[in-house]
C-alpha cells in the first residue's frame, strides 16, 4: 500500500503537469498534422526531426525554471506569475495569450467541423457546437474534473499514435526509412524549433495550477523536464507518420487524415476522428481554464466569488469568437502567418525573461544565503 502511495505521490508529481502541457498543446500543436508540416516537415526528414528534438530542449529548460520561479513566488496563475516576472509590464504576456488562445480555439474550432462533417456527414456548425458545449462543462466543473479528464485521455492519445504509427510502419516502413536515410535538411530548422516551442508555451498558464504540489526544487525542475519529453513523444510519433505521405502532405489542411485515407483502416479511422475530437476539448478547456483562473484571481483580489456558471460563459464566448474567426481566415492561413508571428512574441516576453529575469530570482532565492537573510526577517 505504502508503495503505491508513493508511486501515485510521484505521479502527481513529476508526470501529470507533463500530461497536461501536452493535453493543451496537442489540439493546436500536432493534433491534426498541420503543424508538424507547418514547422517541421517543410525542413525534411532529418531536419525536422532534430528540430523537435530542439522543441523539447528548449521545453524542458523553460518549464523547469518556470515551474520552480512559480513555486518560489507562490504564482498560481498567469497574472500573478508574469507580475513577479515582468513587473509593471505583466500586461504583454496576457495580450499575447488571449490572442493565441483565439488564434488557437479558431483552428481547434475548424478543425472540430470538418470531423463532424467527414465522420458523421452533419453540418459543421454541429462540431463546433458540441466542442463549445463540452469545453464549457469542464470549464464549468473546475480543476479536479480537468485535471482527471487530461490524464485520461493522454494515455488514450498515446495509445492511439502508438496504434496509428505501427500500422503506418508496417505499411509504409521501407518509404519511411528511406527518407530519414537521405538525412534532408532544408531552411531553418532550428529557428522553427525554438519558433514552435515558443508559441506552445501559452500552455504553461494552464498548468501553474498544479505548481501548489511541488514542495521542493527537484519537483519543480524535474517535473519541467519530465513535461518536455511527454509532450514531443506524439509529435515525433505524427511527424514520422506523414513521411509515409510525404511531400503531398505538406500542402494538406489535416494532413494526418490523408494518411489514415490511404491505411483504408475504417475502424481506426473512427477511432482517431474521435480522439482527435477529445483533443480538441483538452485543448480549447487548458486554454480557457487559464482566463479563467486569471479572473478569479482578479475577484478573489476585492474579496468578491467567482461565479462557477461564469467560468461556461466565458469558455462558450471565447470559442464562438474564435471559430468566427477561422472562416473568416482559413486554418492553413491562420497558422501559417497567426502562429509565425506570435511565436516571436512568445519569445520576447516569456522564454528569454525566463532564461534571464527567472533563472536569476531561482538562483537567488535557492541560495543558502537568501534562505538565511529570508529566515531572519
Amino acid at each position: 500500500m505504502l508503495s503505491e502511495q508513493r508511486w501515485f505521490q510521484w505521479f502527481r508529481i513529476y508526470l501529470v503537469p507533463g500530461l497536461i502541457f501536452q493535453s493543451v498543446i496537442v489540439g493546436g500543436g500536432y493534433g491534426t498534422g498541420r503543424e508538424i508540416a507547418e514547422f517541421f516537415l517543410v525542413h525534411g526528414a532529418a531536419g525536422g526531426l532534430v528540430g523537435m528534438l530542439i522543441s523539447c530542449l528548449v521545453w524542458g529548460i523553460v518549464l523547469a525554471i518556470a515551474f520552480e520561479f512559480a513555486r518560489l513566488t507562490q504564482s498560481y496563475n498567469y497574472r500573478t506569475f508574469f507580475q513577479a516576472l515582468l513587473g509593471r509590464f505583466w500586461w504583454l504576456f496576457e495580450v499575447i495569450y488571449l490572442l493565441i488562445a483565439l488564434l488557437v480555439l479558431a483552428v481547434i474550432g475548424s478543425a472540430a467541423g470538418e470531423i463532424v462533417e467527414q465522420l458523421l456527414g452533419m453540418p459543421a456548425d454541429i462540431g463546433v457546437l458540441t466542442l463549445m458545449v463540452c469545453v464549457g462543462a469542464l470549464a464549468f466543473f473546475g480543476s479536479r474534473w480537468i485535471e482527471r479528464f487530461f490524464v485520461g485521455w493522454s494515455a488514450l492519445l498515446y495509445l492511439t499514435y502508438i496504434v496509428l504509427f505501427s500500422f503506418t510502419f508496417s505499411n509504409y516502413g521501407n518509404d519511411i526509412m528511406q527518407r530519414i536515410a537521405a538525412a534532408e535538411v532544408s531552411g531553418s530548422w532550428g529557428v522553427d524549433g525554438v519558433r514552435y516551442a515558443a508559441y506552445n508555451l501559452n500552455a504553461l498558464a494552464a498548468v501553474l495550477f498544479v505548481v501548489p504540489r511541488f514542495r521542493r526544487s527537484r519537483h519543480a525542475l524535474g517535473a519541467g523536464a519530465f513535461a518536455g519529453v511527454i509532450a514531443i513523444i506524439p509529435g515525433i510519433f505524427v511527424f514520422v507518420t506523414l513521411l509515409a505521405g510525404y511531400p503531398s502532405t505538406l500542402s494538406a489542411a489535416v494532413p494526418i487524415i490523408d494518411v489514415l485515407a490511404t491505411l483504408n483502416l475504417l475502424w481506426l479511422f473512427v477511432i482517431f476522428q474521435v480522439m482527435l475530437f477529445g483533443t480538441f476539448i483538452e485543448t480549447g478547456t487548458g486554454v480557457i481554464h487559464a482566463v479563467n483562473e486569471r479572473v478569479a484571481n482578479s475577484f478573489s483580489g476585492r474579496n468578491k466569488a467567482f461565479p462557477q456558471y461564469y467560468r461556461a460563459m466565458i469558455a462558450i464566448g471565447f470559442v464562438f469568437v474564435a471559430t468566427y474567426l477561422a472562416k473568416a481566415v482559413g486554418i492553413i492561413d491562420l497558422i501559417a502567418s497567426g502562429y509565425g508571428m506570435l511565436s516571436y512574441a512568445y519569445i520576447a516576453v516569456v522564454i528569454v525573461p525566463l532564461l534571464t529575469l527567472g533563472l536569476v530570482a531561482v538562483i537567488k532565492q535557492s541560495s543558502p544565503a537568501y534562505k538565511t537573510a529570508y529566515s531572519e526577517k
